[in-house]
């Protein structure tokens, strides 16, 4: 049996215990109780997450960004993006959709921002969810980020991450509103749960 059927198969047989074998006035309550732990548990499944950043149409940006919770509900981000011109600056945020299928990549949708706050870099404890600031490449085109947030989860319940979109701009986010002026989106990829 492989492994991501084995939580359905076992809550299956759980149901079919408690669904079938209790009195009728207890069945919704013990059938309603038994799914919403089974949901439960598959919801909170894997905490990391990592997204695959491939380029945008004429563009040569490539990378990979991982999410890790760590102490006290903050997320660690860390990103390798490849590719980049020569010891050039560019913005890097997390978009609203996991939809990089637009040839520029504007099917991500504008920043992730479901608290309503305005554009900022990351050292401002007000901003968007999404705002992870600046990559600087070095002189073979090659950046990395490491940065620690407190204002995402990775898939809990404040501002998760999951299946949104990562995008990687031309130019560098200046902090300016309404989203630091950072041009074009050269590279996008899709947030997902890591094993």
């Amino acid at each position: 049996m492989t492994d991501f059927l084995k939580p359905i198969n076992e809550t299956h047989a759980i149901m079919r215990i408690l669904c079938y074998s209790l009195p009728t006035r207890l069945l919704s309550a013990a059938c309603i109780f038994t799914v919403a732990m089974a949901f439960s548990a598959r919801a909170a499944g894997p905490t990391t997450a990592v997204a695959v950043l491939h380029p945008t149409k004429g563009n040569q940006a490539t990378g990979i960004i991982h999410f890790q919770p760590v102490s006290d509900g903050k997320v660690r981000v860390t990103a390798t993006v490849e590719n980049l011109a020569p010891n050039s600056v560019h913005a890097i945020h997390i978009h609203e959709f996991g939809d990089c299928t637009a040839p520029d990549a504007t099917s991500a949708g504008g920043h992730y921002n479901p608290e309503g706050h305005p554009h900022a870099l990351p050292d401002k404890k007000e901003r968007h969810a999404g705002d992870l600031g600046n990559l600087q490449a070095d002189a073979q085109g090659k950046a990395t980020l490491d940065l620690t947030v407190d204002n995402i989860t990775i898939n809990g319940s404040k501002n998760p991450v999951v299946g949104r979109g990562v995008i990687v701009h031309e130019k560098k986010d200046d902090g300016s509103q309404p989203v630091g002026n950072a041009g074009g989106r050269i590279s996008c990829g899709v947030i997902g749960l890591a094993k």
